[in-house]
C-alpha cells in the first residue's frame, strides 16, 4: 500500500493537518517520500489508528506516546499499559467530580436567575450581576 496523506486521512478518520502534527511531534515517525510527497504504508495506518483511538479515549499525548513505545516493544509486561489506562481512568474520575459539582454550581445560578430575570436590559440581567459579585 503507498498511499498520500489525504488518503491516510480518510482511512484513519484523522486530519492531514493533525497527521502532519504527530510527525512534527514524533507520535508518527517521518513517511518516506515519492516525488517529494510523503507516502504512506499500512505500518502507518496501524499507528495512526493506534494513536487515533488513544486520543479518543483523551490519553494525553504523553502517555500515547509511551503506549506507543510499549505496543512496540516486546520486553515490556502489558501491565505497564494497564497501569497508564487506569491512572487515566482516575484523572477521568477526578474530573467527572469536578464537571458535576460544576453542574451543580451553574444550576443554582440558573434557578436563582430564574426567580429575578426581568427580560430587562443586559446591565439588570440576574445572571451578569451574579458573575460579577466576588466568589463567596
Amino acid at each position: 500500500m503507498d498511499l498520500k496523506i489525504g488518503e491516510l486521512a480518510r482511512l484513519t478518520g484523522t486530519s492531514a493537518p493533525t497527521i502532519r502534527y504527530y510527525e512534527d511531534i514524533g507520535l508518527l515517525p517521518p513517511p518516506h517520500r515519492a516525488g517529494g510527497q510523503r507516502r504512506y504504508r499500512d505500518d502507518d495506518v496501524r499507528r495512526l489508528t493506534f494513536v487515533r483511538r488513544c486520543r479518543d479515549f483523551g490519553f494525553p499525548i504523553e502517555a500515547v506516546r509511551t503506549l506507543a513505545s510499549l505496543s512496540a516493544d516486546r520486553d515490556h509486561s502489558c501491565i505497564e499499559a494497564r497501569d497508564i489506562a487506569r491512572t487515566h481512568l482516575a484523572a477521568v474520575h477526578r474530573r467527572m467530580v469536578e464537571l458535576r459539582a460544576l453542574e451543580h454550581s451553574i444550576a443554582e445560578l440558573v434557578d436563582a436567575a430564574d426567580g429575578a430575570c426581568s427580560g430587562g436590559p443586559g446591565a439588570e440581567c440576574a445572571v451578569l450581576r451574579e458573575l460579577a459579585r466576588p466568589a463567596r
